[in-house]
């Protein structure tokens, strides 16, 4: 049976709560907690921060408008995704945790005035060469939660994390599909200054410490603090086939960490129809003097399936 809020959980109480029960689990459990969550966390009656929206548009260096970006809309409902994480159920801590892809299917425009509905759960908990992974499965929904607006699948790692009973990917296994990475020519480069977590976190309300600062990182076993993935994401995605059609759909898999500060080179390549319209841009990005590879995915007109 789902649990349903009367209001949106507050950020700020969730990472509290994240910091409580990492404490606990350092004491130690005798019997570890192998399952996830049954239900579904909902939160009816959701609306969008109209300072917030603008803030956010103006830090992908774009206009702020009626529609919602689709990188905001994650960052508007990442406080229920927080709160199935945080559930005393759920196996793994948050704090530390580290993205490692996002599917998004954009189904339909989203105003900011538009009365929302926003369900969250987790799936999918298996082994992972470096700890254990999971999926937290996101849904937003019109005001009468009928009407399938927008829906995001984040992938999760905690790393150095094993709960028994999880298959591993073997060392010869997880590394058969790397192929060498050699970067192509950059269309775009960013420059990521050292606040560039901090920055994201005042807009997002996503204050982990590994994006703040280089004590927070290192706290949590991180030698620098890292941007966060759904900055590269919502940045990049908003660079992308503009302007987008009603229903479109992106992927993104982190390939590695962007510590701060950066610069980073990106090649966005773009599929159009033979009548000029666009249908979908592939995209890459590295550090521009490491050239190490650090997320790359797509973006496609239409509703992808996942």
């Amino acid at each position: 049976m789902d649990h349903v809020l009367t209001e949106m959980p507050s950020l700020s109480k969730l990472y509290l709560n994240a910091a409580a029960t990492s404490a606990k689990q350092r004491l130690g459990r005798s019997i570890p907690v192998v399952s996830l969550p049954s239900k579904a966390i909902e939160v009816r009656g959701v609306r969008a921060d109209l300072v917030k929206v603008t803030q956010f548009s103006h830090l992908m260096g774009k206009p702020a408008r009626d529609v919602l970006p689709s990188g905001y809309i994650h960052a508007l409902a990442f406080p229920v995704a927080m709160s199935v994480m945080v559930d005393p159920e759920f196996p793994l801590p948050l704090l530390g945790m580290i993205h490692l892809r996002n599917q998004v299917e954009h189904h339909s425009p989203i105003l900011f005035t538009d009365v929302l509905t926003i369900r969250s759960w987790a799936r999918e908990l298996t082994g992972h060469r470096r700890g254990t992974q999971v999926q937290l499965v996101v849904e937003v929904r019109g005001e009468d939660a009928t009407e399938l607006l927008w829906r995001g699948v984040s992938s999760y790692l905690a790393k150095g994390i094993y709960l028994p009973g999880l298959d591993k990917p073997t060392p010869a296994s997880a590394n058969a599909d790397r192929a060498p990475f050699n970067p192509p020519a950059p269309t775009a480069q960013w420059q990521l200054g050292v606040d560039t977590g901090r920055a994201y976190a005042a807009v997002s309300g996503d204050f982990n410490p590994i994006h703040l600062s280089v004590l927070s990182a290192k706290a949590l076993g991180l030698r620098r603090s890292i941007a966060h993935g759904m900055y590269a994401a919502a940045r990049v995605v908003g660079d992308i086939g503009s302007p987008k059609p009603d229903a479109f759909s992106w992927d993104i898999t982190f390939d590695a960490p962007i510590f701060l500060p950066a610069t980073v080179s990106l090649h966005i390549a773009d599929t159009l129809a033979p009548d000029g319209g666009w249908l979908g841009s592939e995209f890459t990005a590295w550090g521009a003097r490491s050239t190490k590879q650090y997320f790359h995915g797509s973006v496609t007109a239409g509703i992808a399936a996942q």
